[in-house]
């Protein structure tokens, strides 16, 4: 599990030495790996720290903050899957317009030499940071000439047909309910994390008890109903069905969107616990049902149609492995 710092003030001096991968890693996807695993793999070279260093939260939430950006990974969620990825830390630091107003030099100097004490920086070859991004790739190569400090800029990762993968074509593609593409893209289930909520508790009375989630309000995953792999606290994992949406037949079409899932083979209290689900297949969209026992007549399809995609379900990468398939982070 990687340590993680809220601040580089907070930083500590036995990991400084390190090699460092920056940016914001948003989805933590297949693009970004291709920068990380090169920051592990010389971090292990050299028989140094791997460091992650991102911010919080994400810029353009900071410079547009009446379009919040759908965030795929949030800060402990990333965290979690930098672990994963053999990260020794993670220091997300804060991100405001007066920490953007700081010169390229100063934040090489204050932030990677002084509090980082970065041996080597990985990163991608379009980042750019300091007031008005003077701090572009040419000048972070020559600020490592000076500081004593190697850079090494990682191009744009393709998948196989030779696309570009980025965080925006993630979201569209949860935008449309494609979560095996997202998968693909990602190389691992797109998962949620949230605290269970007290309802209800109709569910209950229908024979299908739920453990409900509210998402952010920026969330764009599109509603219907999910085939899914469910994570407690505790690291124990079920399968189930959810339904992302406004429950239209229950709550009538202006509620706000909530995730509920029915857990496979599951009794007990989940209230108030933090858990995981990882989206697996999106089986249908939502539908308003005439009655209650339509309701339940099409649950018990979901259902059906659930544990049969669930059955044979196989690790995609060793990432989702732990991601779906291991305990909790």
């Amino acid at each position: 599990m990687a340590r993680r710092f809220h601040d580089v003030c907070g930083f500590v001096s036995e990991l400084k030495g390190n090699v460092v991968a920056i940016g914001n890693f948003d989805g933590v996807h297949r693009g970004h790996q291709a920068v990380l695993a090169h920051a592990t793999q010389a971090a292990k070279s050299a028989g140094v720290s791997a460091v992650v260093l991102t911010f919080e939260p994400h810029p353009r939430t900071v410079f547009r903050p009446d379009q919040p950006v759908f965030r795929l990974t949030p800060a402990p969620m990333k965290a979690a899957i930098l672990g994963h990825l053999g990260f020794d830390a993670v220091v997300e630091q804060p991100f405001d317009k007066a920490f953007s107003a700081q010169s390229a030099e100063d934040f090489v100097k204050g932030i990677l030499c002084e509090r980082l004490g970065v041996r080597h920086v990985f990163t991608g070859y379009d980042f750019h940071f300091g007031k008005g991004r003077e701090g572009n790739p040419d000048f972070l190569m020559k600020a490592g000439e000076r500081h004593g400090f190697g850079v090494t800029l990682i191009d744009q990762f393709q998948d196989e047909n030779a696309e570009v993968v980025s965080s925006s074509r993630i979201r569209e593609a949860l935008a449309r309910g494609d979560v095996v593409e997202a998968a693909g893209l990602l190389g691992y289930r797109y998962a949620v994390s949230a605290a269970v909520l007290h309802g209800k508790k109709l569910g209950r009375k229908l024979g299908y008890p739920t453990a409900n989630m509210a998402l952010p309000p920026e969330t764009e995953l599109l509603p219907g109903i999910y085939a899914v792999r469910y994570r407690r606290a505790d690291g124990t994992l079920y399968d189930g069905v959810a339904s992302f949406g406004r429950r239209p037949t229950i709550a009538g079409d202006g509620a706000a969107l909530l995730l509920e899932t029915f857990l496979f083979d599951f009794s007990g209290d989940l209230y108030d616990e933090v858990c995981t689900v990882s989206l697996v297949a999106r089986l249908r969209g939502e539908e308003k049902f005439d009655d209650l026992d339509a309701l339940v007549r099409q649950m018990k399809i979901d259902e059906a149609e659930a544990r049969a995609v669930l059955g044979s379900l196989q690790p995609l990468t060793p990432l989702d492995a732990a991601m779906t398939f291991g305990p909790a982070a």
